[in-house]
């Protein structure tokens, strides 16, 4: 039998794509527990997973409360699953332990101060903020949700002892934005069950919330990310119902404002199978963006989305992972995207932290008649898109979704990303595609990968010494590595065109001359890029394809050839293909294997184009590639792989801009690539 959950007696009239109804969804909670009740001796038996070796915490010199820190994430975290199950049946048992029993009792331990099990108090540490903040607003979002689970079976003498840890941990010191929500939930749920709280202070971080939404219904977190999704949409409208419109109504319906704008785009981030992107930070968090789907059906008014087409795309994310037997480590979810990968995750994670990814399970607090159980399975747009790809602009966070009807993916474009970070930085991240990790050699998939050939660099001047004659002291060994753009700039998009820029180099490394202006044309199944290097002086340069992953130990098929106007490179594995052609710009077009770096495979092939440039005073050149993929193991067509007809370059464009481009499609479809006043235009 597989070691993965699977449909059992899949119900293919309700839900034609995916068999799945609310009878499996109970089902696969129960599945996903077991495997991490094997970790449950009895009901004494504190939730603690195996530690992972790497960057994730505990480490093995870590203080005590690092270790209370990981029993309490698995405890908050695989109730994720439990609240739901513990919901739809109050008597539930898993491995013979009756979970209300089991978690009433442990959250009593560890919220009751002078247990053996308790957690540390705030002034018992040193004052800074902990994970605890965090596992308490995960705690009481759900309790706030599930009114009827576990709070009500406490006395009135527990619940006074539990409190004053609760309280101690709601006042205490948080971070900035999304953490506050932490704060805001426990907080409100003491102040729900009539214990005195700092009005004061809940307000204040409600109000300090509200104010990073930008627009879209996206909300600024340090950069734009999935935590838009999870907690500012599906932790706030929980708070909104249980709390909010009854307290605070005015913060309430600003939220909720928010909520119905993201709703109008939220599908547009799936795939048509329903999976997700692998992008930003917390990868291992997975599927708790699909939270939003169940979550819509708590907004106030007409639910704003298709129930057929939001139950097809959550049930398919999950499935996505749980299907899988390499999502499992040590029986639970891994520390990675499908297997276990280092270079996706934070030190902020445990092995317990993955379990959040089941924020979509609230759906089994819907009732059995909520249109989300009820209505038939569809595939909403992507029933009408055909072969067309179509394209969602979001200007406030700078996001363009794309959706391939041709190839049934979706990708994110991100475009204000202030850090080098490559969970935000690549040019673009497909559903079917993750993205690998930078290769320092050169060649790193769906990036600019710049390496500096400049003779002040390979010394380890600063650039700008023989102007100030003052040293930065520069290493000259870093300079040996290729590096990837240290920001992405959003520029906007001008006649379907779209426009960003990479900046490669940040002052006080100047930065005006390490700048690629990005032009994006969207086609079936791919894109064109129009760039145009602004690269002042000596240096090497490669554009790197999605990786390919070698799967089952068998290596992508790589071929290649030129053609009048072009130079084109394909790699293919059973089901997926790639193709890249370099129409300008480019000294030669490649392939290399990478080695630890794809998520889904050790090994991955990846195309790409490289140049090197070797003037004093580099010129401006245009950079003229296409980036095509497939979901399907038909061979290419010389008219796919043809995707331009003409290219007429323009020295000076209508607009008096330098260096902009005319390109006719094959379809006789006309675009104009016009790089007037891009630096005026970023925002960021």
């Amino acid at each position: 039998m597989k070691n993965a959950y699977e449909v059992q007696a899949p119900d293919f009239n309700l839900s034609p794509y995916t068999g799945m109804t609310k009878k499996h969804y109970i089902e696969c909670a129960k599945y996903l527990l077991e495997r991490a009740f094997k970790y449950v001796d009895s009901i004494e038996t504190p939730l603690s997973f195996p530690p992972v070796p790497g960057k994730t915490y505990p480490q093995p010199d870590d203080p005590p409360w690092r270790y209370r820190s990981l029993e309490f994430e698995a405890l908050e975290r695989t109730l994720t699953l439990a609240g739901p199950l513990m919901h739809v049946d109050p008597e539930i048992s898993i491995r013979d332990i009756k979970l209300r029993d089991y978690y009433g009792l442990q959250l009593y331990h560890a919220l009751t101060p002078g247990h053996p099990n308790s957690l540390p108090l705030p002034e018992e540490l040193p004052e800074a903020t902990y994970q605890f903040t965090c596992e308490f607003g995960g705690l009481f979002k759900t309790l706030l949700l599930l009114p009827d689970v576990l709070w009500p079976s406490y006395t009135q003498k527990q619940k006074d002892e539990m409190a004053v840890t609760i309280s101690k941990w709601a006042h205490h010191r948080t971070t900035q934005n999304n953490w506050r929500i932490f704060n805001i939930v426990t907080l409100s749920f003491l102040k729900k069950h009539d214990y005195e709280i700092d009005d004061d202070l809940l307000k204040s971080h409600l109000l300090w919330v509200a104010s990073y939404h930008s627009g879209d219904g996206w909300y600024l977190e340090q950069t734009y990310n999935y935590y838009t999704i999870s907690l500012f949409v599906v932790y706030l409208t929980i708070w909104n119902r249980s709390f909010g419109d009854e307290f605070y109504p005015e913060i309430a319906a600003a939220i909720e404002k928010s909520a119905h704008e993201l709703m109008k785009t939220y599908t547009n981030f799936f795939a048509r199978d329903g999976y997700i992107n692998m992008w930003a930070r917390s990868i291992c968090y997975r599927t708790w963006i699909s939270g939003g789907f169940p979550i819509s059906f708590m907004l106030r008014g007409k639910a704003p989305l298709d129930p057929g087409w939001a139950r097809r795309l959550c049930s398919g994310s999950l499935l996505q992972f749980v299907a899988r037997e390499e999502f499992y480590h040590n029986d639970l979810p891994s520390l990675g995207f499908y297997g276990h990968k280092e270079f996706v995750l934070q030190s902020y994670s445990c092995p317990a932290s993955p379990f959040i990814m089941f924020l979509p399970f609230v759906c089994l607090t819907l009732p059995d008649d909520s249109p989300f159980w009820t209505a038939k399975e569809n595939e909403g747009i992507w029933e009408t898109i055909g072969e067309r790809s179509e394209k969602v602009v979001l200007e406030k966070p700078g996001l363009v979704l794309v959706n391939h009807g041709k190839t049934g993916t979706s990708e994110i474009i991100s475009g204000k990303v202030y850090y080098d970070d490559h969970n935000y930085s690549k040019l673009s991240f497909n559903t079917h595609f993750p993205w690998e990790d930078h290769n320092p050699d050169g060649g790193t998939a769906m990036e600019y990968s710049f390496r500096s050939l400049d003779p002040r660099d390979i010394r380890g001047d600063d650039i700008n010494f023989y102007l100030t004659g003052v040293a930065l002291q520069n290493a000259s060994e870093k300079n040996i590595a290729f590096t990837t753009s240290q920001s992405m700039l959003y520029n906007g998009v001008h006649n379907d065109v779209l426009y960003r820029q990479a900046i490669m180099r940040k002052p006080p490394n100047n930065g005006v001359g390490y700048i690629i202006d990005l032009a994006e044309i969207t086609i079936p199944g791919g894109v064109i890029r129009v760039d145009r290097s602004r690269l002042a002086f000596e240096h090497e340069l490669t554009l790197g394809h999605y990786g390919l992953p070698h799967l089952d130990g068998q290596k992508a098929v790589v071929q290649q050839f030129e053609g009048e106007m072009k130079k084109v490179i394909t790699a293919s594995i059973p089901g997926r293909q790639l193709a890249l052609i370099a129409y300008r710009g480019w000294d030669r077009i490649d392939s290399l294997v990478h080695s630890g770096r794809n998520a889904e495979a050790d090994e991955s092939t990846v195309l790409y184009a490289y140049k090197k440039r070797t003037a004093k005073n580099a010129a401006m050149e245009l950079m003229i590639t296409v980036m095509l993929h497939k979901m399907d193991d038909t061979p290419w067509t010389e008219e796919e792989l043809s995707p331009i007809k003409a290219i007429r370059i323009m020295d000076i464009t209508p607009s008096y801009s330098p260096l902009g481009a005319t390109l006719t499609l094959s379809n006789n479809k006309t675009y104009e690539v016009d790089f007037v006043n891009i630096d005026g235009n970023r925002t960021c």
